[in-house]
């Protein structure tokens, strides 16, 4: 279980986050929403380790992780797939799932059937350069890199933004297979409501750096939820 206390996060002398608590179980997703601009993303960077909290405590599998750096976290069986994806576009798309092997030990440093079965279009395409692919095939690309790492608790980052609505589909699938696994925690953020409802056991919404509404889903009224949505 991922266990967020009470924490602050700033970029200077700017507060993003203030006293932001959350929990993300094993066997669950809790989607984290928002508005633009409300702390979502330093949520994130806070939990893998991009960026430093100021106070609070943030707990992985009952291990204090707090001052661990994000290469420790991802040892740990933490990963991210970021907003934007950021795959190498020069590299091919096997080389970029193994860029996954970073934080593996050597023995385990293959890449499992198990993601071509959730994403047979990146067997198919292994030999080609990841900047050749659509913005959907190239989320399927991240999401495969971030599953190459054994990942126990996957975070991911508006993975439905400028992707085309059968990928996304295809998208949801993979999250709700790996949720029903019932190892791994996940955790996402979207701004895509029907995206988040459909998949959501948890919610967490943000607003102005701070948790305005958080629960489990049956106990949430989506209206409560959307008006933290709508600009």
């Amino acid at each position: 279980m991922l266990l967020v206390e009470n924490i602050d996060l700033f970029y200077g002398a700017s507060q993003a986050l203030r006293n932001v608590s959350l929990v993300v179980k094993k066997g669950e997703v809790t989607s984290l929403m928002g508005r633009n601009g409300v702390g979502k993303t330093s949520t994130l960077r806070g939990v893998v380790g991009q960026h430093s909290v100021s106070s609070g405590k943030i707990t992985w599998e009952g291990e204090d992780i707090t001052s661990l750096r994000a290469a420790d976290r991802a040892r740990r069986g933490i990963a991210v797939i970021p907003q934007g994806r950021e795959i190498f576009p020069l590299l091919t798309v096997e080389e970029n799932l193994k860029t996954g092997f970073a934080c593996l030990p050597r023995k385990e440093r293959k890449i499992d059937d198990e993601i071509f079965e959730l994403f047979p279009v990146l067997k198919d395409m292994l030999g080609r350069r990841g900047g050749d692919l659509s913005g959907g095939q190239q989320q399927q690309l991240a999401i495969g890199r971030a599953l190459v790492t054994k990942p126990r608790l996957l975070v991911l980052d508006e993975p439905t933004e400028g992707i085309q609505p059968s990928i996304i589909k295809d998208i949801a699938k993979v999250i709700s297979t790996l949720r029903d696994r019932g190892d791994m925690a996940i955790l996402l953020v979207e701004q895509y409501f029907e995206f988040a409802r459909d998949l959501a056991d948890r919610f967490t919404v943000l607003d102005r750096g701070e948790v305005v509404l958080q629960g489990l889903k049956k106990d949430m009224l989506e209206s409560d939820v959307r008006k933290y949505l709508t600009v």
